[in-house]
């Protein structure tokens, strides 16, 4: 091979791993962090909100197996720990699945105070606080409109999937119940009495370490929300919550609050340089 071609064949190389690296991602996929390094989930089938048969997740006092309402569309709810995940292992979620730290940004880098800065009710599903009345009732519980529900965060988010609207990205849910969450905060009746269905909000993902490099498997969404502008990650993930290392300090710091849900995601995660790698391996002829 001559020195000429294989210093093309290198350019090109590189070239692909530079586009990789600015998130030239398939559609069916998202970044994530994990051990302070950049990853890339795959997913290969859609989300998973657990309803269990004596479970009450609409809060209309009907037990689930009699209540059919509850069954019509999922209510992905943080704050519940099922006893019992997809693949049909008995046991705290907590304890037998994969977990997915979601961290959520409900800080406001502006001090926002503009309702009118939440997230739309375009394409809402019914029964989704949305809007004018989103930002109303953020403003009202947190001071400021956090970032996480803002149609244009200020900060960097791994979804929604790049230009792709707030409240989605692939095989996401598009809304998730926070009365749980909120009644353990104290800034609702505690137990809730209805669901506060939100827009999926804006957030990144953080795994544990030694699971960076990961076949596809069902992994349990924790959410954390992130208290601390500077706790949150850019998106090259020079700083803040890209490791569990990182994740503890800002927990125990009172920086994050962590909580359980019955949301699964179904994905496998390798590192962005692997892949990159890879690539460039292949278009080498190795």
């Amino acid at each position: 091979m001559s020195k000429i071609f294989r210093g093309a064949l290198i350019l090109f190389a590189l070239a692909s791993i530079s586009a990789a690296d600015a998130g030239s991602l398939r559609k069916n996929q998202t970044e994530g962090f994990g051990a302070g390094k950049r990853l890339i989930f795959t997913y290969t089938q859609n989300f998973d909100c657990v309803d269990q048969p004596k479970a009450d997740q609409d809060f209309d006092h009907k037990k689930a197996d009699s209540d059919p309402n509850e069954m019509q569309i999922p209510i992905c709810q943080a704050g519940t720990d099922p006893t019992i995940n997809p693949p049909g292992q008995v046991g705290k979620a907590t304890m037998t699945t994969e977990p997915l730290y979601v961290l959520i940004p409900m800080f406001s880098a502006d001090n926002d105070q503009n309702p009118n800065d939440a997230i739309s009710c375009k394409d809402v599903v019914p029964g989704t606080i949305c809007g004018v009345t989103l930002g109303q009732t953020l403003i009202q519980l947190f001071g400021a409109l956090p970032e996480a529900f803002k149609a244009k965060p200020l900060v960097y988010a791994q979804c929604p999937d790049p230009g792709k609207k707030p409240g989605t990205c692939t095989m996401h849910a598009s809304r998730v119940d926070l009365a749980p969450v909120l009644a353990a905060l104290g800034l609702i009746g505690n137990p809730p009495t209805a669901n506060v269905f939100v827009p999926t909000p804006n957030h990144s993902h953080v795994l544990d370490d030694d699971a960076i490099d990961f076949g596809a498997v069902w992994w349990q969404v924790l959410p954390v929300l992130v208290l601390k502008q500077s706790d949150w990650p850019p998106q090259d993930g020079s700083s803040g919550i890209t490791s569990e290392a990182t994740l503890d300090a800002a927990i125990k710091a009172g920086d994050a609050i962590e909580a359980p849900s019955n949301f699964f995601l179904f994905f496998g995660s390798q590192e962005m340089n692997a892949m990159s790698m890879n690539g460039m391996n292949m278009k080498m002829g190795h």
